[in-house]
């Protein structure tokens, strides 16, 4: 593929406690407030605290999930003093971030109760930029988060239908690293989270220096759908757990056949797919509300071209 030159990545986007008990971004983002700029940064970086509010009480949210207030409807919809704070924070955010001052990269940074490792989730799988920055963060064997497996999650899902805080970037993506309780930071985490971070905005600087970085392949998974814990037919509470030979095993193929949920009554429930796919967002805390057990996904190569700054074109 022949080289492409894209605009410099110039104003960036931080963002923390889009969930309010979601502390490794907390934590970070108050890190990052602390170093105020002086003028010299070769990048702009916003940093912003998403949900103050939720962050203080250390919820998820206050009123609704406010990761679900960025559709254009919502953003759109009139608002007023007895609108949800969320969807009424969604529109300030819209205007510092979006709309009105819109940033080239916005990276929010979430934790999950499940066993993903570094995700960076987004809804194009032809994002040259987001694309490149996991290709590096998966390049950079020798740091912190050596150990931590980096992987691209794509959600296809049109970007007039996104609904999610990154989508009003440029180019945005999720940042998103488990396993860890909610209300708690693990510091194994949040390094993780720090070094991915630094390891993306180092990126950032040398693109905008005008480095070229070499194309090749990134493993992209593609959501296919979510699976629903078993549920009782007259309570609709549910009716079994994550089987524990799934249990922590995100992204390691599912068969068909392969047990999928442990019955309370002892029953072993087997996954019926026809095709086998990636499980990830197991087990997930947070989603026990949405009527989500799981998310499946599709795995496949995509080809990446060399990309470099259009400034020096």
């Amino acid at each position: 593929m022949k080289a492409v030159a894209m605009p410099t990545v110039s104003r960036v986007a931080v963002c923390g406690g889009t969930h309010g008990n979601e502390l490794a971004g907390i934590y970070l983002v108050r890190e990052m407030l602390k170093k105020r700029a002086d003028g010299t940064e070769p990048v702009s970086v916003v940093t912003v605290m998403s949900n103050p509010r939720a962050a203080q009480l250390c919820v998820r949210y206050v009123e609704t999930d406010l990761n679900r207030c960025f559709t254009r409807a919502a953003l759109s919809a009139p608002v007023s003093e007895t609108s949800p704070y969320e969807m009424i924070r969604s529109q300030e955010l819209n205007a510092l971030l979006g709309a009105q001052r819109s940033v080239d990269l916005l990276c929010d940074l979430h934790n999950t109760t499940a066993n993903t490792g570094l995700c960076l989730i987004t809804y194009s799988d032809r994002d040259w930029i987001c694309l490149h920055i996991c290709k590096h963060l998966q390049a950079c064997t020798n740091t912190k988060m050596a150990s931590t497996p980096v992987r691209y999650v794509h959600f296809d899902i049109p970007l007039n239908e996104a609904y999610s805080l990154d989508s009003v970037g440029k180019h945005g993506f999720a940042m998103e690293i488990g396993p860890q309780p909610h209300g708690v930071v693990r510091s194994v985490i949040f390094s993780a989270m720090q070094e991915g971070v630094q390891l993306m905005m180092d990126w950032i600087c040398q693109f905008n220096s005008g480095t070229l970085f070499e194309g090749g392949w990134v493993d992209v998974y593609t959501m296919v759908k979510n699976i629903d814990y078993p549920r009782d037919s007259e309570t609709h509470m549910i009716s079994a757990a994550v089987h524990p030979d799934l249990q922590d095993r995100d992204f390691c193929l599912l068969h068909p056949g392969d047990p999928m949920f442990l019955c309370f009554s002892g029953e072993t429930l087997r996954y019926r797919g026809k095709e086998a796919l990636y499980p990830f967002f197991i087990n997930e805390g947070a989603y026990y509300e949405k009527g989500v057990a799981l998310s499946l996904a599709r795995k496949r190569r995509v080809q990446i071209p060399s990309v470099r700054s259009e400034t020096l074109r």
